[in-house]
């Protein structure tokens, strides 16, 4: 019995000696998206994204000799259960990296925990700007690499006189909006020539809401909407649109959050020349592109599916990432932040993306048409990248405030004119 015992404890030692190896042998990569709720319709493909990129990466050889592990958590389109899930992937699975969130709030609810145990965000998704965290990575497009270009395109080359500014009532929209709206009145836009509307996420009443924009551009000037709507209320939306008879030659819609996926499986018809502004569509013409489309459908195994702007920036923050850590010779998150700066890597679009010093990366800016096939015909760009501004040139507030984390600065918002840094902003 005692033989027995002493085996069987020896077994149990070997096991978990064992089991500390494989995990040392291992780095490790968390995934952080909603896989239910609201938001599923837009992050599930993100998920998908990223276990492709490390399955790519083993098949490559790993990264510092070790295997690429992905761990995958569901915080289910429920904002403060991102934060409970950003802990359990840091603190409880040891994850080296988190490549997750969509929207503002779930990116705001995590920011704390990710200063707190000092580990690294790369965040995917178009964003309101006024904020550079130390342990996040931004890069989807700021502001002025998405929404000023488009009202400008809109004002420049469609004529457009008043605005609807319609959103999902969160922190993304309305303070996109709020520069726009400044941004807007700079311009010399009145008052009266500006309708902004917000309604809760997963809203699918939109009747008497496009009725007033309706309403809103039969003044007799040119009426354009900037959608800032997210998730699945978008269908309803552009239903109701073609219900009302609203086409894109009477009131054409700008979206920030309207790609390929969010138009797959969904009729079109109704949303032929509307917009969207991103910095990547399926449809650019480029060598590297089609190589990522085609080990995207090789990957997914379903020729019906479609690549999008933040699979991109997912994309290039992956790629970023694994030469941080190569040019570090380390997962450790200091590290990897001082060694990514500087760091550029091909985008999907035949250029460059590069990390700045605030964690945005530079960018074009793409304005695509909506196609009866659910994709986009480019009918404007960027000749070259914009970099990514941290801080809005349009606010009062933030107009003076930089971000640099590179030493001797080493702060996300600097004031230029006081040359005092005030730490994190999570307002």
């Amino acid at each position: 019995m005692k033989r027995i015992g002493r085996n069987l404890m020896v077994a149990v030692l070997l096991a978990a000696t064992s089991s500390i190896a494989t995990a040392a042998d291992t780095i490790k990569v968390g995934i952080l998206h909603s896989l239910s709720g609201t938001m599923a319709i837009s992050e599930t493909t993100l998920k998908d994204t990223i276990l492709m990129m490390v399955e790519e990466q083993n098949a490559a050889g790993g990264l510092l000799g070790k295997k690429l592990e992905a761990v995958v958590v569901d915080p289910a389109s429920n904002w403060p259960l991102f934060a409970e899930k950003a802990r359990e992937l840091i603190a409880k699975e040891k994850v080296d990296v988190v490549f997750g969130c969509w929207t503002s709030v779930s990116r705001k609810s995590v920011l704390p925990v990710f200063e707190e145990l000092n580990s690294l965000l790369f965040y995917p998704v178009q964003y309101e700007g006024e904020e550079s965290s130390k342990n996040v990575f931004y890069t989807g497009a700021a502001p002025n690499q998405q929404a000023i270009p488009a009202v400008d395109y809109l004002m420049n080359d469609i004529g457009a006189k008043r605005w609807v500014l319609a959103g999902t009532d969160y922190v993304y929209p309305r303070t996109t909006n709020k520069i726009l709206e400044a941004y807007l009145k700079a311009k010399g836009v009145k008052d009266d020539d500006i309708m902004i509307s917000y309604t809760p996420f997963g809203h699918s009443d939109w009747q008497s809401i496009v009725a007033d924009i309706k309403k809103f551009g039969n003044a007799g000037k040119k009426t354009a909407v900037v959608s800032t709507i997210n998730g699945d209320a978008n269908v309803p939306f552009y239903k109701e649109l073609g219900n009302q008879g609203i086409s894109a030659e009477d009131i054409p819609v700008i979206a920030f959050s309207v790609g390929e996926e969010e138009l797959s499986g969904i009729d079109t018809g109704p949303l032929v020349g509307h917009l969207a502004a991103w910095n990547y569509f399926m449809s650019v013409d480029a060598e590297v592109n089609d190589d990522f489309i085609d080990g995207w459908l090789d990957f997914i195994d379903d020729e019906a599916r479609v690549t999008n702007d933040p699979m991109e920036a997912h994309y290039i923050g992956f790629k970023m990432w694994v030469e941080a850590v190569r040019k570090a010779g380390t997962t450790s998150p200091s590290a990897v932040q001082d060694a990514i700066i500087g760091v550029a890597v091909p985008n999907l679009s035949g250029g460059i993306a590069t990390m700045m010093p605030n964690h945005h990366i530079t960018k074009p800016v793409l304005i695509g048409e909506i196609q009866d096939d659910g994709q986009f015909d480019i009918v404007w760009q960027t000749p070259g990248t914009v970099p990514g501004d941290a801080w809005s040139d349009f606010l009062p507030g933030s107009r003076d405030i930089t971000a640099d984390w590179q030493q001797p600065l080493s702060c996300g918002n600097y004031n230029v004119k006081t040359g005092k840094c005030s730490g994190q902003n999570y307002e």
